[in-house]
């Protein structure tokens, strides 16, 4: 009995001690990246997206060096689409917000405007245009959703939304909100889900991050025309719901 405890005490200790060290190098990368902000705002969309979608592949690896946690992408190919789609993905952790950028095309965030307040981050978020909505404006942040979505999509560039609204406990459920599902049936462009168990290593509000492997499934697209947000929404949560049930735990503990 003692033996396991001090056995878990370690464990923990070392845990958290390689939690710091990631800690540590993804301060400096976004500092760096913060201060890089101002000369990009010359450059153009494309490339200004690419060197931002950087910041998220070496935040992405140096969480597996540090901490041992790596991912799998299962059905990579149905992002693979020559024109724009809206991927709507569960949402657990901090994680996927740097690793589905790396996986998705250039897209455009649907996000809360307080996170363009965050120092460094929250300046280079505005550089993707994002659509950046008040979650409290109701029925105008809906039109604010499709009016630029519309636009966004239009010109090329995918969208890129978590139905769920906010960070979900694995194992736990909660009502799909409906603006990807609105947008997706206002324009008539396909909806892609994705599903993850991310929040097995990286859980909310959490310091120390579990080593093992993420899985990220993506699911086969969904059509839009002619089918109502409900309809839509639906759809997509059944699939997401599903698949979650469907996915390897997170295995490994290095």
């Amino acid at each position: 009995m003692i033996y396991n405890k001090i056995t878990g005490y370690i464990y923990t200790f070392w845990l958290g001690l390689r939690a710091t060290v990631f800690w540590i190098g993804y301060a400096l990368f976004t500092t760096i990246y913060g201060l890089l902000t101002p000369l990009l705002f010359l450059l153009p969309y494309k490339i200004t997206f690419r060197i931002l979608i950087s910041w998220a592949h070496i935040n992405i690896a140096w969480l597996t060096l540090t901490c041992g946690v790596r991912y799998t992408v299962k059905n990579k190919h149905n992002l693979d689409k020559p024109t724009p789609h809206i991927v709507l993905a569960n949402h657990q952790s901090t994680w996927e917000t740097m690793a589905l950028p790396t996986l998705v095309p250039p897209f455009a965030w649907v996000l809360k405007k307080e996170l363009f307040k965050i120092p460094f981050f929250g300046w280079a978020l505005k550089l993707v245009k994002p659509i950046a909505i008040d979650r409290s404006a109701g029925r105008s942040a809906i039109e604010q959703i499709k009016t630029m979505g519309k636009e966004r999509l239009d010109n090329g560039i995918w969208i890129l939304m978590f139905p769920e609204g906010t960070r979900v406990t694995p194992g736990k459920k909660v009502r799909y909100k409906m603006g990807g599902a609105i947008l997706a049936s206002h324009t008539g462009y396909p909806v892609i889900p994705v599903a993850h168990n991310a929040g097995e290593s990286w859980p909310r509000h959490s310091y120390i991050k579990k080593p093992g492997t993420i899985t990220i499934s993506i699911g086969p697209q969904i059509l839009s025309e002619g089918k109502d947000p409900a309809e839509i929404i639906k759809e997509v949560e059944n699939w997401i719901e599903t698949e979650k049930k469907n996915l390897p735990p997170i295995a490994g503990f290095l």
